[in-house]
């Protein structure tokens, strides 16, 4: 670790069937930094895509071996992200081709959400909702 390693955090991870074009569309359409990208070709074995607030996720390419330690399926990842502006971001997924789920809408808790899902069929909910404050005992 060096003074620009991040703090300790949760890194969801999910894998792709075409994880460099999932890359290119959680860049475009949502705003995750490319950090790292290792493989080669068409093939991607471990990404770490950034939001700029914080966190981030982990991807790579599907692989269909029988010793695979991470086996998930494509599509089946879902996700709550923090954002300050949903409406914005709506406004860039919708027009990177992200599908609609829920047009943005204010919550009963105060919280303003979308959800939409990637090329892959991933499930992503964006809102201003930042949690609960952590009861200490």
């Amino acid at each position: 670790m060096n003074d620009t390693t991040p703090a300790p955090q949760v890194w969801p991870s999910l894998r792709a069937r075409d994880a460099r074009a999932l890359i290119a569309f959680l860049v475009e359409a949502f705003g995750f930094e490319e950090t790292a990208v290792f493989g080669e070709g068409d093939h991607v074995g471990h990404a770490q895509l950034s939001w700029p607030p914080g966190g981030g996720i982990m991807l790579g390419s599907v692989r269909e071996t029988p010793d695979d330690k991470w086996n998930l399926a494509p599509g089946t990842f879902g996700a709550y992200v923090v954002t300050g502006d949903p409406d914005g971001l709506y406004a860039r997924a919708t027009a990177a081709g992200a599908r609609v789920v829920q047009e943005p809408y204010d919550t009963d808790y105060g919280s303003r959400e979308f959800a939409v899902r990637d090329p892959e069929d991933n499930l992503w909910s964006f809102g201003t909702y930042r949690g609960e404050p952590r009861v200490r005992g």
